[in-house]
């Protein structure tokens, strides 16, 4: 009786059948679905973005295009309007309202933007130190910042109304009552310095975040040299921090150019007396607004607060760059 032979091993290295594994694709990467994945889905990271670029063009793209097509139509609340060409934007030339609005707009950058670039710089130094309780006094500092604006401007009338706590106090020193809210300047000042201390705790923490980058060892470098508090600050501390103040200055001129809240709530809706504290923002909401709103002429000033605010940008920067050069 035969004895059966039994099948020779498979060769190491090779299948049952003796074939020769497959060799691997060029560059060593193994054959998988990635590849094809990314080859036929070369839009993907699109895919990712889209439901963000959607959010965004409905809800600023889409407004910013309707809003220069309506400038020039005579466009109103309840009426589609037809083209009119350039006619709102001659119109507005010749509105005294429009020049008021402008003015007033162009004064309240020239008076908060250098408060809102210097102080609070001044005041992050002063939060900046490590010492016991420090952190009451930072968040003190930022509380304004979380406050409604409705709010803060409520509480500011009241304190400034011609029978609020200042003018009390005013009263009882033997200065007399000022009219804060009453006159077109004060009224104005007012507005400023709510914008100014509503702003000071969110500047703050952007010049914390830039001073915590600054290297020690300049200023002990500096120190060694024999300089004081004020020439580190002047050699070390304003050169480290100067692109944080070119961001400063360009944020709170874009936010100062298009004020309305504070304004309109120490103000009114009429804009103070004779309309004299008209913001463009605020002509752009009393016009466009109502059953009767002309939007197509709120619509061609709104595109000019958005000119202005890109050339006021456009400006921070280009000097910004020949400092720099």
């Amino acid at each position: 009786m035969t004895t059966p032979t039994t099948a020779p091993a498979a060769p190491s290295g090779g299948t049952a059948e003796g074939r020769a594994p497959k060799s691997p694709r060029p560059g060593g990467r193994p054959r998988d679905g990635r590849s094809r994945i990314r080859r036929h889905l070369p839009a993907s990271p699109w895919l990712f973005a889209a439901p963000g670029l959607l959010v965004a063009g409905a809800f600023s793209l889409y407004p910013f295009l309707s809003t220069v097509a309506n400038s020039f139509t005579d466009r109103r609340t309840l009426i589609p309007g037809r083209f009119v060409g350039l006619d709102n934007y001659r119109e507005m030339l010749g509105d005294e309202m429009f020049w008021t609005g402008l003015r007033n707009s162009t004064l309240y950058v020239l008076g908060v933007v250098p408060a809102l670039v210097v102080l609070p710089l001044l005041l992050a130094l002063l939060v900046q130190k490590q010492i016991p309780g420090i952190s009451f006094f930072r968040s003190a500092f930022y509380t304004p910042v979380v406050a409604s604006i409705v709010v803060v401007g409520l509480i500011w009338v009241w304190l400034l109304d011609e029978r609020g706590l200042v003018n009390a106090v005013l009263e009882a020193v033997g200065v007399g009552r000022v009219g804060f809210l009453s006159d077109q300047w004060l009224l104005l000042l007012s507005a400023m310095a709510v914008t100014v201390w509503k702003g000071l705790g969110y500047y703050m923490i952007i010049y914390l975040a830039a001073l915590a980058s600054v290297p020690r060892e300049l200023h002990e470098a500096a120190s060694v040299d024999g300089a004081g508090a004020v020439r580190r600050f002047l050699t070390v501390t304003l050169p480290a921090v100067r692109s944080t103040m070119v961001l400063v200055g360009a944020l709170s001129s874009v936010a100062a150019f298009k004020v309305f809240s504070e304004v309109y709530l120490m103000a009114g809706p009429d804009g103070g007396p004779a309309g004299e504290d008209t913001t463009l923002v605020m002509l752009v909401q009393r016009t466009g607004t109502g059953l009767s709103g002309r939007v197509g002429y709120a619509s061609a000033i709104s595109v000019v607060v958005f000119v202005v605010t890109v050339a006021l940008m456009l400006l921070v920067l280009r000097a910004d760059r020949k400092e720099g050069a």
